[in-house]
């Protein structure tokens, strides 16, 4: 299900999707990535082992990065390059950074006017990155069906059946 509002300044659009497995998950991801282009930001959130990862990696091969793309946990932040000319993936877990100073740290405005930016557990430290943005969050089920609820902020989204397979 696809909605629509529009408010005084800001376009949203919204849908939720449901994911019964990992490979529906990527499914998902390569999807997005198809809708993705340089300079968008998305924030992931949802608990430990919801399938963020698994829904970026999804995106890098809509986006036809270099991979493997994994958790960049340990490291922060990675950069998988384009294959293909497109956008390359710069991929972040937040998730031991303690505020959107620690985000800003990063210099992620240096590669996001050339990038698509994913920033796993961002909710409440990466919004300040664009005023366009994807938000999704994602919660895993007893059964491991994973609920994902997207929500494009800002006019870059306006237009964008987010759902839409």
């Amino acid at each position: 299900m696809t909605d629509t509002m529009r408010t005084s300044d800001t376009a949203t659009a919204a849908a939720t999707v449901e994911a019964a497995t990992d490979t529906a998950m990527r499914a998902l991801g390569r999807h997005l990535g198809r809708l993705l282009r340089a300079g968008d930001v998305v924030i992931l959130s949802g608990p430990l082992g919801a399938g963020k990862t698994t829904l970026t990696q999804g995106i890098g091969e809509g986006l036809g990065v270099r991979g493997p793309v994994t958790s960049p946990t340990f490291v922060i932040s990675r950069i998988h390059p384009s294959l293909s000319g497109g956008p390359a993936l710069v991929h972040v877990d937040a998730y031991r950074l303690g505020d959107s100073g620690e985000v800003d740290d990063l210099d992620l405005d240096s590669e996001q006017p050339h990038s698509v930016t994913i920033v796993e557990w961002g909710e409440g430290v990466a919004e300040d990155l664009s005023d366009d943005r994807l938000e999704i969050v994602i919660e895993r089920r007893s059964d491991d069906t994973r609920v994902l609820r997207l929500t494009g902020i800002g006019a870059r989204w306006a237009d964008v059946a987010l759902g839409a397979q």
